[in-house]
């Protein structure tokens, strides 16, 4: 069952602690942009009122008086009235206690009263669950709709606290069966759901033939323990994806899945080094400054062989990687090899920061170093630049060189500093409608003032959007190398195991309808790279100087 959906722009590239370069632009209001937190943090109810009503679209439009005498914190009252006249608070009587967490049976009794859904029967039962209440009733349809699956054969857990993954999960579940509708203000939100239509339409090629060879596998092969179903199924699902020879489709596995979420939030929690598989061993390239591995000692050429006495040997990158992550504040105890030598040495894992923006000065010119468009670009630069404003440069260079892409809407943050509000960034054609997409922003740079843009070879997707609006609107002067070309625009669905795939969808545009896709943008000034000096810096500098 699909869950969760997002399009993105970017190339999927192993960067970091994590795995995914962030790529992603949702059309949907996803549990992802409700629920900002990390997994094992417990929601409150106020937050997960709120994330409900704003996922599913209910009006907030049809006023609703409030009975309760504790007070409703302001940005939660039009949430809050709007699943009180829904019926949907009931169960927690004459006081919300907002903050208090919300529980797996409370959660599922917002979610049904909200939708106004009834079970088609009624007949699983449960030793936590009374018969015939209205929590027996949200149960029964969470199990007949695989919302949730039960904690034990008789035991469900009403009682256990929901945790932001969980939300997450549940909501991404809710959200591909239910109808959506818009906030006040809005338009309705977009959708995409996957029905199998018929079994002529949709049939998978070749099924009588995998079932049989899978039938075979289990009732003769002789290594039954070698037989993993999971990795089995995963396999197929990549053959198949494979089979398609787009670079930019791919299925992914819940490990991949789960970091590429975390890279679009723009932080995780681990030990903070950037890593590589190198000969088969995962190895450190460097530290990130003032994380956990700088301050335990990891050096660049490190092999990590085992965390917390489980080898690593065997394991692919992504499964490595998830093994070294881990909850902020626990302990990774790695065996590291370095020059030959092994050793013991234990991090304590944080929350760490992915890196996306870095603005220094050269006299009076500011260069703005951008690394990825992440949700950190989308919510520091501006506030950024506009302290940059304040302080009169002579001119900005925007170095979005070696950056692989990320969110459209951080593309449209980056331009809606230099552009007029309303000019168009990027024009987006699938195979039956073209979007023209704009920004939505005052400027925050004042349009006089000199930009000059650095790309390179490296300079891919999102970074292309930048550069391309920018030489097509004529506010910027494009220095360096062609960039990467990648112009086509992949949208990810996630299915409930936490496996997903992503799909080619799309092919996007320049504003004046210049194709970058296989083609890049060509800078207006070539400067080619040295290893000496940094020729294209230099170059941008005597521009603006």
């Amino acid at each position: 069952m699909l869950t969760t959906l997002l399009r993105f722009f970017g190339t999927l590239s192993f960067f970091l602690i994590i795995l995914a370069a962030p790529c992603g632009v949702s059309a949907a209001v996803r549990p992802i942009d409700v629920l900002r937190m990390s997994d094992e943090i417990p929601v409150g109810r106020g937050e997960f009122v709120r994330a409900v009503v704003k996922i599913l679209g209910v009006s907030l439009k049809e006023y609703a008086t409030l009975p309760y005498q504790r007070q409703v914190p302001p940005a939660l009252v039009p949430y809050i009235k709007a699943a009180y006249r829904e019926g949907a608070l009931t169960q927690f009587g004459g006081d919300l206690l907002l903050s208090r967490p919300i529980r797996r049976g409370e959660a599922l009794i917002v979610v049904r009263e909200l939708l106004n859904l009834e079970p088609e029967e009624e007949g699983v039962m449960f030793r936590d669950v009374p018969e015939g209440s209205a929590l027996s009733v949200a149960v029964n349809l969470a199990i007949e709709r695989k919302w949730f699956e039960p904690l034990l054969e008789n035991v469900f857990g009403v009682q256990r606290v929901l945790t932001a993954r969980d939300a997450r999960l549940l909501l991404g579940r809710v959200t591909n069966q239910a109808v959506l509708g818009g906030e006040e203000g809005e338009e309705p939100q977009q959708k995409i759901t996957v029905r199998i239509v018929s079994p002529e339409v949709q049939k998978l090629p070749k099924n009588d033939l995998l079932q049989g060879v899978w039938q075979i596998l289990r009732e003769h092969f002789l290594y039954q323990e070698n037989i993993n179903p999971d990795d089995a199924a995963y396999k197929a699902a990549e053959a198949l994806v494979k089979s398609l020879n787009d670079p930019y489709t791919t299925f992914m596995r819940p490990i991949v899945t789960r970091q590429f979420q975390t890279q679009i939030q723009g932080e995780v929690t681990g030990i903070g080094a950037q890593v590589e598989y190198i000969n088969g061993i995962l190895t450190i390239l460097t530290p990130l400054p003032g994380s956990p591995a700088e301050k335990s000692g990891l050096k660049p050429g490190d092999q990590i062989l085992s965390v917390n006495g489980e080898s690593l040997s065997g394991m692919d990158f992504a499964e490595a990687v998830e093994k070294v992550r881990g909850p902020k504040g626990s302990v990774a105890k790695l065996r590291v090899r370095r020059d030959g030598v092994e050793f013991d040495t234990d991090v304590m894992r944080d929350t760490i920061k992915v890196p996306e923006i870095d603005i220094t000065y050269q006299g009076s010119i500011a260069v703005v170093k951008l690394l990825q468009f992440g949700e950190l670009t989308n919510q520091d630069l501006p506030g950024l630049l506009t302290e940059v404003q304040s302080r009169n440069p002579k001119g900005i260079i925007l170095d979005l060189r070696n950056n692989p892409g990320g969110l459209l809407s951080a593309a449209e943050s980056v331009l809606g500093n230099f552009l007029p509000r309303g000019t168009p960034v990027a024009k987006i054609k699938t195979r039956k409608t073209e979007v023209v997409e704009v920004t939505n922003r005052d400027p925050g740079i004042h349009a006089d003032l000199p930009l000059v843009v650095l790309v390179n070879e490296g300079s891919a997707s999102a970074s292309e959007i930048v550069a391309g609006a920018l030489q097509d609107t004529k506010r910027a002067t494009i220095v360096g190398k062609k960039t990467f070309g990648k112009g086509t625009v992949q949208q990810v669905l996630q299915f409930s195991d936490g496996s997903s795939v992503k799909l080619t969808i799309a092919e996007w545009f320049t504003p004046s309808g210049q194709q970058i896709n296989g083609k890049g943008v060509m800078p207006d000034i070539t400067v080619e790279s040295s290893d000496t000096r940094d020729e294209q810096l230099l170059r941008a500098l005597d521009l603006l100087r």
